[in-house]
């Protein structure tokens, strides 16, 4: 558990009652993540306990807690406070939790867009320069996906830029294919494959446009530079 002298409070206020609970800071603004791999609620919480008023030590009642919650156990009332409430962060830990977040958004869309106009990537820093241009904010606790389709509305008024699949040929030595495929699928998926009479293996392979010299820097690692890629427009 958490020591006490550290933690912070996280409350819910409902239907005319108020719930406190005791929580470490760094893994309650964790936990309250959708982004981020899931916490056990015991490590979070300082205390088992549901506190009409935390400082003074006041317990909520049963009858309290099955009014707004529709339940008593303490780890999944505290588990929906957390989830639904207010956490009493710092200012620095919003910062930090607003600047990985924003990362982490670049890089998915960096990931998974090309500039129309070239069929290209754009590099994070275009879209890091376009986000700051239009001012578009981040909210830390906001899934990335949901943030994704809002930034991307924004910038487009900056940039030339759209999600796009690409399509693209590979060829490799037969000795590396047959160990290639968990490889490929981490990046996309085969569309068709095909053996060669020389013994090679060939297949097309659709990706999202923004990892494409990812893709083709670890085809050219896995067969050694004796594999081929192409983009298939």
């Amino acid at each position: 558990m958490v020591n006490i002298d550290e933690a912070i409070i996280a409350r819910l206020e409902s239907h005319g009652e108020k719930f406190e609970i005791l929580v470490d800071p760094d893994l309650a603004a964790d936990f309250k993540n959708p982004d981020k791999e899931n916490i056990a609620i015991e490590y979070v919480l300082a205390v088992e306990d549901i506190f009409k008023d935390a400082k003074k030590g006041n317990t909520s009642s049963d009858e309290a807690m099955e009014k707004v919650f529709n339940k008593t156990d303490v780890l999944e009332v505290a588990t929906e406070i957390i989830n639904k409430g207010h956490i009493q962060l710092t200012a620095q830990q919003k910062r930090n939790m607003q600047e990985e977040k924003r990362l982490m958004v670049i890089n998915k869309i960096a990931r998974k867009s090309i500039n129309p106009q070239t069929g290209l990537p754009h590099p994070t820093t275009r879209i890091e320069n376009a986000m700051e241009e239009t001012k578009v904010k981040i909210d830390p606790f906001k899934p990335v996906d949901e943030q994704v389709q809002v930034v991307l509305k924004a910038i487009k008024i900056k940039i030339p830029i759209r999600f796009e699949h690409v399509k693209v040929a590979v060829r490799l030595p037969g000795s590396v294919a047959g160990n290639v495929f968990s490889t490929i699928s981490k990046y996309g998926k085969i569309l068709n494959e095909e053996w060669q009479q020389d013994g090679s293996w060939i297949a097309m392979v659709e990706i999202p446009g923004g990892i494409q010299e990812e893709f083709n820097l670890k085809m050219n690692e896995i067969s050694g530079g004796d594999g081929e890629t192409k983009v298939i427009k």
